[in-house]
């Protein structure tokens, strides 16, 4: 009777062996497949368009018919202003934003989009007063009234501090930043500049933004994958050890690259074949030299990235020194 049993517990670890190899050998294909699928995606959709299928199929269904349209619309104007050439423009936005977010964070499928969406307010807040600081240039008349014209850098750079001169700590720092320090510290890269991560997620890994970027760097998907992330089956941007690693790898290429931190930052929200461009066609060498002409959003997310450096470590992006 002995003998039946472990003849029969002998034949039951074979076939959960084979079974284990089976799973095994078809991983990698299955993983393979997924990558392969989402990479022609990204070949073939654009940011705009992921967004509108990614939120309609999915995050957005849970809302009500007149609150996806609040959000959509809101998306979309949020998209074209970032994208657009004038701050002040940002202020535009401003209201509905802040009408948007409470729906947004009501359900736990749209919470990701409302955290992207609050550390962005303040940009909204900065372009309105801005708004209310920078008189509107005159114009003859009959003639359409011209844009405001974007404020300098030195005068973004002293508003911004201004803004964050007092801001605490956001508690969700505190489990990260001495974590992620050695991580940056590993790569060659400044150790201050995980703080990053309080401009493009406030330290929540679960913040998304509807052009598809996630995590704590809010990496996009194509910026994952080149600097060894998965997206599928496991999106790797939500492990804040391993967006951290992305992250500082990007950062270490930006600034070998542009070889000034101001211009690295500009490119790691801009793209850097944007700031290349630009640098191109105005013949300069610094951010301050094409900063007026960057999108909107990165005129504002250079600054702010600096003085989230003030305020957290007491130095600035041109007083950094690599490990």
């Amino acid at each position: 009777m002995t003998g039946v049993l472990n003849r029969r517990k002998q034949r039951e670890q074979r076939l959960k062996l084979c079974f284990l190899c089976f799973l095994l050998l078809s991983l990698p294909l299955l993983i393979s497949a997924q990558t392969n699928s989402l990479t022609l995606d990204d070949l073939l959709q654009s940011a705009e368009q992921w967004a509108n299928e990614n939120l309609d199929d999915d995050a957005l269904r849970v809302l009500k018919n007149a609150d996806r349209q609040k959000i959509e619309q809101l998306f979309a104007d949020i998209q074209k202003e970032f994208q657009g050439e004038y701050v002040i423009d940002l202020a535009s936005i401003r209201t509905s934003a802040k009408a948007v977010l409470p729906l947004l964070e009501r359900n736990e499928e749209t919470l990701p989009y409302a955290l992207w969406l609050k550390t962005r307010l303040d940009y909204l807040d900065v372009a309105d007063e801005l708004r209310i600081k920078i008189p509107p240039p005159k114009t003859k008349p009959g003639t359409p009234p011209k844009p405001i014209p974007n404020p300098p850098p030195q005068i973004e750079r002293q508003i911004w501090i201004e803004k964050l001169s007092e801001r605490p700590w956001p508690s969700t720092a505190k489990p990260y930043v001495s974590r992620l320090k050695p991580i940056f510290i590993a790569q060659k890269v400044p150790p201050e500049l995980v703080w990053i991560a309080e401009v493009e997620s406030s330290f929540d890994p679960r913040a998304r933004s509807p052009a598809g970027a996630a995590g704590l760097f809010q990496l996009m998907p194509e910026t994952a994958k080149r600097f060894g992330l998965r997206v599928r089956p496991f999106d790797q941007r939500l492990a804040p050890d391993d967006s951290a690693l992305a992250a500082a790898k990007y950062l270490q290429y930006l600034h070998h690259h542009f070889n000034d931190w101001r211009l690295a930052l500009a490119a790691y929200n801009a793209g850097e074949g944007t700031v290349q461009n630009l640098l191109n066609r105005h013949k300069a060498h610094t951010f301050d030299g094409i900063a007026t002409c960057l999108p909107a959003e990165t005129q504002m997310y250079v600054p702010k990235v600096e003085a989230t450096l003030l305020r957290r470590e007491g130095i600035r992006l041109n007083q950094l020194r690599s490990s």
